[in-house]
């Protein structure tokens, strides 16, 4: 049983973690639409020069891609939170209705592997080359951080329950 309760626990956690960012964006909404403007303008490059994408400077474009972030983070909230529950529910059940409840304690975990991995590491580390400057580089040093939590948590929460 308290195994089943600390998965509980860290998917919650989860969940927290991408509903404190959508706050946190929402409360700072001028900071990180600039930081998001930033990284997709893609200006002091000075390490790889050449980019390999565009830049991106339309304030529609980046007001997109940061409601686009907002809510994936949203997502990885609602996701974990619903998984959370589900497993919350079937905590004193057998093994395989525990194990069939995970479904969404899985997913949640997976939308912040989405949200930080690919977005933040894949798209903006590799494609727009964040790591070059000191604000991009705290997003991408952070986003990997959640990506290896979030990953750590989806792969407890996903091995089998006796």
């Amino acid at each position: 049983m308290a195994i089943r309760i600390l998965k509980i626990v860290l998917v919650a956690f989860v969940g927290l973690q991408g509903w404190f960012y959508v706050a946190g964006n929402i409360a700072n909404w001028g900071s990180g639409f600039g930081a998001v403007a930033y990284v997709l303008g893609m200006d002091g490059h000075e390490i790889y020069g050449s980019h390999i994408f565009p830049p991106i400077t339309s304030p529609a474009l980046v007001t997109f891609v940061f409601l686009t972030i907002i809510t994936g983070e949203f997502l990885v909230g609602a996701l974990s939170f619903k998984g959370a529950w589900d497993l919350w529910k079937a905590r004193g059940g057998s093994a395989e209705e525990f194990n069939s409840s995970k479904t969404y304690a899985l997913l949640g975990p997976g939308m912040a592997l989405v949200v930080w991995f690919g977005g933040f590491i894949v798209i903006g580390g590799a494609l727009f080359q964040m790591w070059q400057t000191q604000i991009g580089s705290g997003s991408f040093d952070d986003a990997f951080v959640f990506a290896v939590t979030s990953g750590l948590v989806l792969l407890f929460v996903n091995t089998p329950d006796s």
